[in-house]
């Protein structure tokens, strides 16, 4: 299928890659069809690209890149609902703000994206009694770390 796209323009997503919202993103309730926009040069970071929106794409990454030792807990209605067979084949996801001051780019761990790569189902779960945060300051997290090769991630995502 085609989609239009303001910033990327007319993209081509294959069925098989359009990704449906089992639980929409807080306050884009309205939209339930994404995809995502891999840009090389942008990597690690990926683009969550509504279908139905042009103008809606969020900056999104594995959150284990900024925060090492990241681990949510889901309870087994929550995966249900992602129809998910395998727990250790979720992809995780944050949604990455960049504001005007590059200091201040922030990933939300407190709202991750789940997506399940087998039937391309999501949803944004928010964690309640988390350690983690919706503005969690990225470059904080990069000084602090010792070396990048701390950074490679063991995603963790455990099932109640």
């Amino acid at each position: 299928m085609f989609v239009q796209s303001l910033r990327f323009g007319q993209l081509d997503v294959p069925d098989d890659k359009v990704i449906t919202m089992a639980r929409p993103i807080l306050g884009f309730e309205h939209l339930a069809t994404f995809c995502l926009v891999d840009i090389e040069q942008l990597r690690p970071f990926l683009w969550f690209q509504s279908l139905e929106d042009e103008s809606v794409a969020f900056l999104v990454a594995n959150p284990l890149l900024f925060h090492r030792g990241y681990r949510i807990e889901v309870n087994p209605q929550e995966i249900a609902e992602l129809e998910v067979r395998e727990v250790s084949s979720v992809e995780t996801y944050c949604i990455v703000t960049v504001p005007d001051n590059p200091r201040e780019i922030s990933a939300n761990l407190q709202g991750p994206i789940l997506v399940n790569p087998e039937t391309r189902l999501a949803k944004q779960l928010v964690l309640v009694n988390s350690p983690y945060r919706v503005q969690h300051y990225l470059l904080d997290a990069l000084e602090r770390a010792d070396h990048a090769a701390e950074l490679h991630p063991q995603e963790e995502l455990v099932e109640l």
